[in-house]
C-alpha cells in the first residue's frame, strides 16, 4: 500500500507533484526528515567507503537511469569542517558518482549530525546489506563492524541476516596475501577458491597452480590436505564467553555505573569494555567515579 507522504513513488514525482523546491519535507516513523538538493561540488568521499572499486560498466547503466528519471532516493550526508568539501557522503556513494556523469549539479540528500564512529558504522552497514561488494570488500565490512564498531559475530550475524558460519567464512579472506586478495577482487580465482587456501601455509603458489591448472574447488581442497598449514589459524576464531554472561556482565557493569555498556570479546581472550554516555556531564561522572 502507497505510503499518504508518497514515500512509495520516487522522488522525481514528488518533486513534480510538489513543484522544484530546495527542500522536501517527509514524514516518516514519527520523525520528519528534510531532503535538500546540495550541489555536487560541496560533497566529498567518505574514508571509510567499504567499497573500494566501482565498476564502469555499472555506474553507466545507473547514470542513465539518472538522466531519464531522476535520483529516485536521496544519499545520506553528514556536515564536516576543515575539509575541501561541506559534507560527507556517509551512504550512496554510487548514486553520487553516477549523478556526476549523469551531468547533474545537485543531488537530493539528507543530511544528519554523525561522529565518525556512527558515519563509519552506518556506512558499513548500508554497503554490505544494500550493495553488491566484492568478497574481499564484503570481508573487510564484517571484520570493521566487529574491530570498529563493537560489534560481535552474533550481532553482525543478525544484522546482514547470514548465518555465523557465513560470516567466519567470509572473514577467512581477510587473512590471505594481498597479492591472493587482488585475484579474488578482480575475479581471477573465485571466493570458494580462496576460502579452500586460506588455512594453507603457501597459499600465494596454490592460487596459482588454480590459475594455472583450472583446478576445481575439490581439487584444491583435497591438494590442501596435504600440504602444510598456516602457523595460526587462518580462520576466525568465535568467542569463548557464552552470549548469556556477556548480557550477565554488561548488565552489572551497567547497574553499577548507571550507563549503557557493551562487551565486547576478541581473539586470545582480549577485548574491551564500551561506555557510552549522552552527555559531558555525564562523562564527566564517569571519569570521576
Amino acid at each position: 500500500m502507497a505510503s499518504k507522504f508518497g514515500l512509495g513513488r520516487g522522488l522525481a514525482d514528488i518533486q513534480a507533484e510538489m513543484g522544484i523546491a530546495p527542500d522536501i519535507s517527509i514524514l516518516t516513523g514519527g520523525e520528519r526528515v528534510v531532503i535538500k538538493q546540495i550541489p555536487l561540488s560541496q560533497i566529498g568521499a567518505n574514508p571509510d567507503q567499504p567499497r573500494k572499486t566501482f565498476r564502469e560498466s555499472e555506474l553507466n547503466d545507473l547514470a542513465a537511469s539518472i538522466k531519464e528519471k531522476g535520483v529516485l532516493q536521496p544519499i545520506l550526508l553528514r556536515s564536516v569542517t576543515g575539509r575541501p568539501y561541506s559534507y560527507e557522503i556517509v551512504a550512496g556513494e554510487r548514486r553520487f558518482r553516477a549523478s556526476k556523469l549523469a551531468g547533474l549539479n545537485e543531488i537530493p540528500a539528507v543530511i544528519k549530525k554523525l561522529d565518525d564512529d556512527n558515519a563509519m558504522e552506518i556506512a558499513l552497514i548500508e554497503n554490505v546489506q544494500r550493495e553488491n561488494l566484492d568478497p574481499i570488500e564484503e570481508a573487510a565490512a564484517y571484520k570493521n563492524l566487529m574491530d570498529k564498531c563493537s560489534y560481535n559475530l552474533d550481532d553482525v550475524s543478525r544484522l546482514i541476516g547470514k548465518s555465523d558460519s557465513y560470516i567466519r567464512n567470509s572473514m577467512r579472506l581477510m587473512n590471505l596475501p594481498e597479492s591472493v586478495k587482488k585475484m579474488v577482487s578482480d575475479g581471477t580465482i573465485s571466493a570458494s577458491h580462496a576460502r579452500t587456501i586460506a588455512v594453507a601455509d603457501d597459499p600465494v603458489t596454490l592460487a596459482q597452480e588454480i590459475v594455472n591448472k583450472k583446478l576445481s574447488v575439490a581439487d584444491v581442497a583435497s591438494r590442501v590436505k596435504n600440504v602444510k598449514r598456516a602457523g595460526k589459524s587462518r580462520g576466525f576464531t568465535n568467542k569463548t564467553i557464552a552470549a548469556s554472561d556477556v548480557e550477565k556482565i554488561e548488565s552489572e557493569i551497567q547497574k553499577s555505573l548507571k550507563v549503557p555498556v557493551k562487551l565486547v570479546e576478541r581473539r586470545g581472550g582480549a577485548g574491551q569494555i564500551v561506555l557510552k554516555f549522552s552527555s559531558r556531564l555525564e562523562m564527566q561522572e564517569l571519569i570521576f567515579f
